[in-house]
């Protein structure tokens, strides 16, 4: 049977991007989001049988969400093998100007959600002997960000620190974790939050000129979560045209 994967923030932009590009590589995708209607469409889209592909409400928020998840895929398929820590929220937002309600909110979505997820799954993956962690960072989180509030970024560079911890604690047990730090990207997220002007602005400072494919973003989800990928763990892959170099 082909391997089971849970794709958060599934509903729209990235998200369902990284879900479609999965099950049509052959996964069995559970795609999970606080907007349900969203992920109902499109889990029928891609398998109205409900063989290869469901529904999950989740509130990233909620660990007893994710242990829901965790525990309707033991029923559904026996388990899962693959987890995508893709959901988040992204404002723009003046540093002085951020209330302190905002950045907790910003953190408890953007990473506290990614920490819950990967205590759930990284221990439910080790007694399985296998498993593959993708945490989507940000290109904000290495460098402060060029359009998104400190909160975003905050929370970003404390997912790419999570990444190596989780990453060392679980790899004895054969599961690999690893982020991914996107620039901005060709996204209908991007175009509503980033005023016109400063995304002009944006793509003038990037070197290669245009803003990142969602697509590509996905195909380096498939790279990580392969079966023979189980050397990379720890990393964070860098894809954000040429703005972050190291």
């Amino acid at each position: 049977m082909s391997r089971v994967a849970l794709v958060t923030g599934a509903s729209r932009g990235l998200g369902e991007c990284i879900a479609r590009r999965l099950h049509g590589a052959g996964y069995r995708v559970a795609l999970a989001d606080v907007r349900l209607e969203g992920v109902r469409r499109l889990a029928a889209e891609l398998d109205a049988s409900g063989a290869s592909a469901v529904a999950i409400e989740l509130d990233v928020r909620s660990k007893a969400d994710f242990q829901h998840a965790r525990d309707v895929l033991v029923e559904h398929w026996g388990g899962c093998d693959i987890l995508v820590n893709n959901a988040g929220v992204s404002k723009v937002a003046a540093l002085m100007d951020i209330t302190p309600e905002e950045f907790d909110e910003s953190m408890a979505i953007n990473l506290r959600g990614t920490f819950v997820a990967c205590q759930v799954f990284g221990a439910h993956f080790a007694e399985r002997g296998f498993g593959r962690i993708v945490n989507i960072a940000s290109l904000a989180g290495q460098n402060g960000g060029t359009a998104t509030g400190a909160h975003y970024a905050a929370a970003k560079g404390g997912v790419a620190t999570l990444t190596k911890v989780f990453a060392r604690e679980l790899a004895p047990q054969g599961v690999t974790v690893n982020s991914i730090s996107p620039g901005p990207l060709d996204l209908p997220v991007v175009r509503e939050t980033v005023a016109p002007e400063r995304l002009e602005q944006i793509l003038k400072m990037i070197p290669a000129g245009t803003l990142g494919d969602p697509g590509y973003i996905a195909d380096t989800v498939l790279l990580l979560i392969a079966d023979h990928a189980a050397s990379v763990t720890g990393a964070c892959w860098d894809i954000n045209g040429g703005l972050f170099m190291r």
